[in-house]
């Protein structure tokens, strides 16, 4: 795939702290705290494409290397974003083609990602990647008071 018209997109790494820094405030859902983003980069297991256009960030793609006792890795997307000054010019396949590369140069041959059913640029980005829809529960959990625990 070729890189849309004036967007470069790659994977970081430690050294591109203040480029992550800097992204636009519609990429992310909240702006990027310095302490997370600098552990992020320094974890191994753990990658963030970026699409820059100039010197401004304007996409993200994060996913993270994870194993079982009983399974081969497997790579987990986290999340893609694209600036809303940049979206529908083929950013986010762009960045999910570079993180899913990164994550297969490392020998990961499964990968997956789940959105909410109501997210339809989302599902239509991972449709037009080749992504197959598999139906699924998904169950959040508050950690902050665990229903194990009591109150004192």
């Amino acid at each position: 795939m070729t890189q849309p018209a004036g967007i470069l997109v790659r994977v970081i790494g430690e050294a591109d702290l203040d480029l992550l820094l800097s992204a636009d405030t519609s990429v992310f859902d909240e702006p990027v705290k310095p302490d997370l983003a600098k552990a992020y980069l320094a974890h191994p297991d753990y990658l963030i494409a970026l699409a820059t256009d100039g010197d401004k960030v304007v996409g993200m793609a994060t996913g993270l290397f994870y194993f079982h006792p009983d399974k081969h890795p497997e790579f987990y997307v986290n999340e893609v974003g694209v600036a809303e000054s940049h979206q529908r010019r083929g950013i986010g396949k762009k960045l999910m083609a570079v993180l899913l590369d990164a994550a297969a140069a490392r020998g990961v041959t499964y990968g997956w990602v789940a959105t909410e059913t109501d997210n339809l640029p989302a599902r239509s980005l991972y449709e037009a990647i080749g992504g197959k829809s598999v139906d699924m529960v998904y169950f959040e959990l508050n950690l902050s008071k665990h229903p194990d625990q009591t109150d004192t």
